[in-house]
């Protein structure tokens, strides 16, 4: 860096994956057109063993590189809004407070996951740091810039806790109730209900999203954030004692 200040504004936000956008722009507000950018890789191509370096500002000492090796990938983090972000990368690169948002390098200068979190009991580095991967980031770049926000697709399911579905022997997600007007109600998603006689009729059990597994509502999420609104999805529900595919047209979730 050759110490050059930039004012910028917010552009949008993704809590959930800890990133945000920020636009450089000069004296008068406008977006600047020419500022130097680091080019960008993919995490989807990482291996453990795999050199790595990372910059940022620890401690206040600016400009400050570590570098290190992948040490595990597939890591499930929780964000500050409590939701799981999944795939997140594991370094031994020093990364200290004051690292996060700064870049998690692979040795061709590209950026492969953005710095966000240690483990560590005394709050100092311990040899154990976590990243976004950079294909998250850039999925959610890419959506902050053309729509202000991170537009996520939803099924219009409302699903019961994990704790209460397993207290009723449901080992997938049960099905309490199916928004009216939405794709799952379309695809003849059903909810709790009752028998004639007014006993209690169990929900849909969703097992499968596209063919990814699901056990708990994190893993529902995470299966149907991969589509976009507008996208079908295939929905493996189990339904007395039988499986069925529900092809269902994802909405945008309203938060």
């Amino acid at each position: 860096t050759d110490g050059t200040r930039f004012a910028a504004k917010l552009v949008g936000a993704e809590p959930d994956k800890d990133v945000a956008v920020l636009q450089l722009v000069d004296e008068n507000g406008a977006a600047r057109k020419r500022v130097p950018a680091i080019p960008v890789g993919s995490s989807a191509t990482l291996m453990v063993g795999q050199r790595v370096f990372a910059i940022g500002n620890p401690f206040g000492l600016d400009s400050t590189l570590t570098s290190g090796i992948v040490s595990a990938l597939g890591r499930d983090m929780r964000s500050i809004t409590g939701r799981v972000i999944r795939g997140v990368v594991q370094t031994d690169a020093a990364i200290n407070p004051g690292n996060s948002g700064g870049p998690l390098l692979d040795s061709g200068g590209r950026v492969v996951g953005m710095n966000t979190a240690i483990y560590s009991p005394s709050g100092a580095s311990a040899g154990i740091g976590f990243a976004v991967p950079v294909d998250t980031v850039r999925r959610c770049v890419e959506q902050i810039i053309r729509y202000g926000k991170v537009r996520k697709a939803a099924l219009g399911l409302h699903c019961a806790h994990d704790s209460q579905a397993r207290s009723l022997g449901v080992t997938g997600v049960l099905v309490m109730g199916v928004a009216p007007n939405s794709g799952a109600e379309r695809a003849g998603a059903r909810g709790l209900g009752r028998d004639a006689a007014g006993g209690v009729v169990l929900g849909d059990e969703v097992v499968s999203v596209n063919g990814t597994r699901v056990v708990t509502v994190e893993d529902l999420l995470a299966a149907v954030e991969l589509n976009s609104p507008g996208d079908f999805a295939d929905v493996v529900v189990r339904r007395d004692g039988t499986l069925k595919t529900l092809r269902v047209q994802l909405s945008e979730r309203v938060e």
